[in-house]
């Protein structure tokens, strides 16, 4: 199966492909869509989009796997975060009905055993389960690959998740 994991964001929306196969996890690619903060919103988002379909077409993932926002202070910044990702949400739609969620939370407590783990953590278990000899960066990439790896160790076919 191929995984597509995002990380959204509005300045910089990591990714990473994942094939599993049996219990093995193997990096496909992974990078980042980057916006310029001296563009509009609407070209931005239409950046994100463009940009998400050409790895969509390329890549032909099986499910998708999108990490859920979690703000506690910021809805300055939440606000563009959520535009992104609806307009993430939406593209990936088009082109694969499966489309997971997953909190901070599950992917911590996913790759690491404990949600409350430190990006450090989840990044060494990023790195060791794919094989890699150094961590993905930036962090949204690494944040990207943990979220496909989330999702190829929680039973998919159970749909909680799905949206």
């Amino acid at each position: 199966m191929r995984i597509l994991g995002i990380d959204p964001g509005y300045g910089i929306v990591g990714f990473g492909i994942i094939d599993v196969i049996n219990e093995n996890s193997d990096i496909v690619e992974c990078g980042c869509i980057n916006t310029s903060k001296n563009e509009r919103m609407s070209k931005r988002l239409n950046i994100i989009a463009e940009e998400l379909e050409a790895i969509l077409k390329k890549y032909k993932p099986d499910e998708i796997a999108i990490e859920e926002l979690f703000f506690m202070r910021n809805i300055t910044t939440a606000i563009p975060v959520a535009e992104a990702r609806g307009v993430i949400i939406l593209t990936c739609y088009k082109h694969c009905n499966k489309i997971f969620e997953y909190t901070p939370l599950q992917i911590k407590q996913a790759l690491t055993g404990f949600g409350r783990a430190e990006k450090q953590q989840v990044q060494f278990m990023v790195k060791n389960i794919l094989r890699l000899n150094k961590t993905p960066s930036p962090d949204d990439v690494a944040d990207a690959l943990a979220v496909a790896l989330c999702h190829s160790q929680i039973n998919s076919a159970l749909n909680d998740n799905i949206i």
